[in-house]
Formats: structure tokens, C-alpha cells, sequence
């Protein structure tokens, strides 16, 4: 299981090497604040979540597309289990794209590898949430 805390200091090592914070030994939340970044959170359900080799399949696409150019970081992971009312675990992934503004947004949403992850990768799921953000 991964902490908050190290998923926050993935995420600001992410971003400090693609510039967008300044690197630091020990990174604190308040430490991470992102300006100006469009944050693209989407979230998948698979028709078959216990298909070993829908799941290889989904994650090869997922990987595929981080190597966009116009992304900066990312971030791929299954749920955590949980009892709280409040959170949803019922996805089967959570992918997160962070990127310099709007444009590149736009750009990524038609490029050639995006268009090619729908087409190779939406039989394996039937529902898409997505939540873009920007300061």
C-alpha cells in the first residue's frame, strides 16, 4: 500500500523533473501546489476487472499513451479498497495526466497514440469518468 505522503512526493518528483516544482529532499503537501496545470483524471471500469489478460492488454495501452509529448507526468493505479462512505473503489483504473495548460490538453486529445488507445483499448471497458481541472 502506498501512503499519501509517497504518492505525493512521486508525483512532485514527477513534476519536478518535468520542471514544474522545484525538486526537494523531503517534499510536504504544501510543498506541491500546482499552478496553471490542467490536470485530465479519468476513470475506467473494465467489462472483465479479473481478466488477467484484459487487464495486461488495458495496461499496455495506458502506458502507451503516457508517452505523449505533451504530458508531463502521469499516474496509473488500481483502487485501494475501502469502507468509507465517501470513497469510490468500484473503478478498475485511475489514469492522470498533468499538462502546461488547456492547448496541450487539446492537442493530446487528438493525437494519433490517444486516438489509437480508444480504438485498440474501448472493448475492454463499458464506463468512462473523466475530471479535468485548472487553476
Amino acid at each position: 500500500m502506498e501512503t499519501r505522503r509517497n504518492f505525493v512526493a512521486k508525483i512532485a518528483a514527477g513534476m519536478a523533473a518535468t520542471g514544474l516544482i522545484a525538486a526537494a529532499s523531503d517534499v510536504q503537501a504544501s510543498e506541491t501546489i500546482l499552478k496553471n496545470t490542467f490536470v485530465h483524471h479519468v476513470f475506467f471500469w473494465l467489462k472483465e476487472p479479473n481478466n488477467k489478460e484484459a487487464c495486461r492488454q488495458f495496461e499496455q495501452g495506458l502506458q502507451s499513451l503516457i508517452k505523449v509529448p505533451q504530458i508531463l507526468t502521469s499516474h496509473i493505479a488500481r483502487p485501494v479498497e475501502s469502507s468509507r462512505d465517501v470513497v469510490d473503489d468500484s473503478f478498475t483504473y485511475s489514469y492522470m495526466v498533468f499538462f502546461k495548460n488547456s492547448e496541450d490538453q487539446e492537442i493530446y486529445q487528438t493525437h494519433p497514440t490517444h486516438l489509437k488507445f480508444i480504438e485498440d483499448c474501448q472493448h475492454l471497458w463499458n464506463k468512462v469518468v473523466v475530471y479535468d481541472a485548472m487553476d
